[in-house]
């Protein structure tokens, strides 16, 4: 790693390494549940469908929360938020640990979303402490890179661990959910003791009314794109809601650009370097978080339905594992492209790969190694964008709106998430019909899935062509801690004599 080591360096070896673990947490709870999906099933007494209310309940908390915590990180100190967010996931997974009924445990589920703001947060942090060096963008990227590289290797040990747990404890349910609970807590004592605070802008004021329209207006969209899942397209009311959820944003929006300290400033979006990052953010989050259940599904389509792999579970993982160790390789080669192109260059480089992987899918999907070759193209560009786009907005965000900024790009994807994840489930359902087997979907309706992701991903990359050749770039920001340049003669003396004192990089 070539992260700053000088005597000015802000983000250090150590503040690295200690988001490095909590983004490896991270990834442990994201991935530890997936192999225990049907043991929880039996140990609440649901059916298999009803776990979809879990998802569907912490997507949509996070989409609300997120842009909250990230503006009081903004006001108060993005670690204190953290710790904050720390608590609530901690909390959460230990009642997920001791509670066995349906009700307790969706609502426990739903509160573990908090981890959710923790990537946006620390990439916030990372850039605040790097402003000092006037090479903010270029550490944030090289970090965010590595904090991909923990989250997805935690997927990997949790998705590889939790059944392996669950059976070393005689498949003891309250046993093995008490490991991540134990892993979030050492999150917590980890982030008090070993990363520093950011510096905020004090006279900051927080827009609750803002944060209200814009709740009610997250809420009906994406619990209306959750009920259009549930229900399917023959719900009319589901539309109504989203529709309402759509026009509260009219009156938010007049009255955000009246604001003077908004809980979204509208005009910082309107930026040039700001609006495509974050359309970006919700057309990838298409493949990002919708696109998962039917890749899974498709694989395990028996191949009697004239497509499909006809796999295991167990097999279904190592193309789930190509996927992940393909989005690590794309995490740490972002940084490398950046710096030898441009930033702009590599966010396009990145969302072209996620179009052609799975562009790829409409002529080559037969065989085993067509998919591994599919996924492993588009994990390369997923894994660059999950830490570069909250990066790139962090770098396009003026100071004091750098959470909010990194945050807006969870909230754009979770959004296309849950857009991509309701029409993917009328659309393969569409399709059943002219299945051979009950539960198998059309090849059509995957095709059509898969073309859509692609499309998303090819719209991304071109308007990624419209953000200035130079945006994101490092600059040296006008703040206290640096000295103003005073000429070219006296430069030298004037700054030798005025300069701050170096920080120390533990502090």
């Amino acid at each position: 790693m070539s992260l700053l080591r000088g005597k000015s360096g802000a983000i250090t070896f150590g503040l690295i390494g200690y988001l490095f673990f909590v983004e490896l947490v991270s990834g442990i709870i994201q991935g530890y549940y997936i192999p225990l999906i049907p043991d929880l099933v039996e140990h609440l007494g649901i059916r298999d469908a009803d776990f979809n209310w879990f998802e569907a309940a912490q997507l949509l908390l996070s989409a609300i929360v997120v842009p909250i915590l990230a503006k009081l990180g903004d006001m108060h100190g993005h670690k204190r938020i953290l710790l904050i967010s720390t608590v609530f996931t901690a909390g959460a997974t230990w009642w997920l640990a001791f509670t066995g009924d349906f009700t307790s445990f969706l609502i426990a589920w739903a509160l573990q979303g908090f981890y959710v703001v923790w990537l946006p947060l620390e990439v916030a942090l990372i850039f605040d402490r790097g402003r000092v060096t006037g090479m903010g963008a270029s550490q944030t990227r090289r970090a965010a890179g590595f904090l991909v590289v923990a989250l997805e290797a935690g997927a990997i040990m949790g998705a590889l661990g939790g059944g392996r747990i669950f059976k070393a404890f005689g498949e003891n349910v309250q046993q093995t959910l008490m490991i991540p609970a134990i892993a979030v807590t050492v999150v917590f004592f980890v982030i008090l003791f070993g990363v520093p605070e950011s510096k905020p802008l004090p006279g900051r004021s927080l827009d609750f009314w803002g944060f209200v329209f814009l709740t009610i207006g997250l809420l009906l969209i994406t619990s209306g794109l959750t009920f259009l899942r549930i229900n399917g397209p023959g719900a009319w009311w589901v539309y109504l809601v989203m529709l309402a959820g759509v026009a509260t944003f009219i009156p938010w929006g007049r009255y955000e650009l009246r604001h003077k300290d908004p809980a979204i400033d509208l005009r910082m979006l309107r930026d040039p370097s700001m609006w495509p990052v974050q359309l970006t953010a919700g057309l990838v989050g298409i493949s990002l978080l919708g696109a998962q259940a039917p890749l899974a599904t498709f694989a395990g389509t028996d191949p009697i339905n004239g497509y499909g792999l006809g796999m295991e579970s167990d097999e279904i993982s190592y193309i789930i594992g190509a996927y992940l160790v393909s989005m690590i390789v794309g995490a740490l080669l972002f940084p490398v492209l950046s710096k030898w192109k441009s930033p702009r260059v590599a966010l396009i480089v990145a969302t072209f790969f996620v179009a052609t992987g799975y562009l790829m899918f409409l002529p080559n999907h037969d065989t085993v190694l067509s998919v591994f070759l599919n996924m492993s193209v588009a994990g390369l560009g997923s894994g660059a964008l999950v830490g570069a786009l909250p990066a790139a907005a962090a770098a396009a965000a003026p100071r004091g709106q750098t959470g909010i900024a990194t945050a807006l790009t969870n909230t754009t994807k979770t959004i296309g998430g849950s857009f991509a994840s309701a029409i993917f489930a009328i659309v393969l359902l569409a399709g059943a019909a002219s299945a051979v087997t009950e539960t198998a979907s059309s090849l059509l309706g995957y095709l059509t899935v898969f073309a859509i992701c692609g499309g998303g991903a090819l719209v991304a990359a071109v308007l990624l062509f419209l953000v200035p050749k130079l945006a994101f770039a490092d600059v040296i920001d006008e703040i206290d801690e640096l000295v103003p340049v005073v000429g070219a003669d006296d430069a030298a003396t004037e700054g030798a004599a005025t300069a701050p004192t170096p920080r120390n990089d533990n502090d």
